[in-house]
């Protein structure tokens, strides 16, 4: 007989840091995957968290438990399938040390991730950026922090974990200006700064370098910041941007968005997909082509090629009399 605690223990302890040494971010969705699904066991049985064994988590189990975040949480189709994802990583890596629960494992293996739907991006045209950009107080050091933070992120299109993690010491601005961070999947990467926003980051860094602490963008006592709080901010600094441009108003703008913001700036100024990956620290380009399906100016330009020589250039324009012509037929 074997316990889940056993596994989970072995689990998070050995093979999460030692062999993987996955990110803080993931071990925290595999973490409160099963914190969840061991709730639920004990609500749903008369089994106490301690004295779950491996056999009861078979098939109909996790997908008890799936459907429970669906239809009971409200979770969304990506989240039930990111918990699912946790669920596999967990039952492939005790297969070799429980061959006798093969069979349970298989099972749990080809439950299938739920269909999503993929909405187009959201990303905030060039009035967008220079209201958010005028939207903090800079008469003030957490106003200036954050009009640098803004900047810093629309220019690199930074991760907000990538963002958290940057030190004093990240900024290099020299003639070749350019920020370090450790991306995603603990990869270092280097990303190159503009003329502009290297220039304004002299003049915080003369300010930043007199308060205590070494984060970039430190909270009141000199730590850096929370992703809830770096969140929070920009939805104070997104509200007063749309009192002088309303439409970033109708827009849920977070950190996110100024990464897609990035890219699409990118994207307009003719730079190739393949280094907008690479300057966003993606894997795969294929990541990366959603862009190009958001891009409606791509769109418009690649049914330009295809116009026939006799049709004018350009969006149709009804003729001035077509409600007349309508009227007559």
């Amino acid at each position: 007989m074997a316990y889940l605690a056993t596994a989970l223990q072995s689990f998070f302890t050995d093979y999460v840091h030692a062999q993987r040494n996955l990110s803080d971010n993931t071990i925290a969705s595999y973490r409160d995957t099963w914190r969840l699904l061991i709730k639920h066991v004990c609500a749903t049985t008369a089994t106490s968290a301690d004295r779950i064994r491996l056999e009861d988590i078979d098939r109909d189990e996790v997908t008890a438990f799936l459907d429970h975040l669906v239809n009971e949480r409200a979770n969304s189709a990506a989240t039930r399938n990111a918990r699912l994802i946790a669920f596999r990583v967990l039952v492939a890596h005790i297969l070799p040390d429980h061959p006798e629960h093969a069979e349970t494992i298989r099972r749990i293996l080809t439950i299938p991730p739920a269909k999503t739907a993929k909405p187009l991006i959201s990303y905030l045209n060039e009035d967008e950026t220079e209201a958010l950009l005028a939207a903090p107080d800079t008469g003030t050091w957490t106003g200036r922090r954050d009009q640098m933070m803004l900047a810093l992120v629309i220019n690199t299109g930074l991760r907000i974990s990538e963002l958290i993690g940057l030190a004093n010491t990240s900024i290099h601005t020299g003639t070749s200006p350019y920020v370090e961070c450790q991306g995603k999947g603990r990869k270092h990467r280097a990303t190159p700064i503009s003329a502009k926003t290297r220039d304004q980051m002299r003049v915080y860094l003369t300010e930043r370098n007199c308060r205590p602490g070494s984060a970039l963008f430190p909270g009141p006592h000199g730590n850096e910041l929370s992703r809830d709080a770096i969140e929070r901010w920009l939805a104070i600094h997104v509200r007063t941007a749309a009192e002088s441009c309303p439409s970033i108003g109708a827009k849920h703008v977070t950190m996110h968005t100024l990464r897609h913001t990035t890219a699409m700036n990118l994207l307009h100024a003719g730079v190739d997909i393949t280094v907008i990956a690479l300057w966003l620290g993606h894997e795969q380009t294929s990541t990366t082509d959603v862009y190009l399906h958001a891009d409606m100016a791509t769109k418009k330009a690649a049914l330009e090629k295809t116009r026939p020589p006799e049709v004018l250039p350009g969006t149709y324009t009804p003729d001035p009399g077509i409600l007349t012509w309508l009227e007559a037929l």
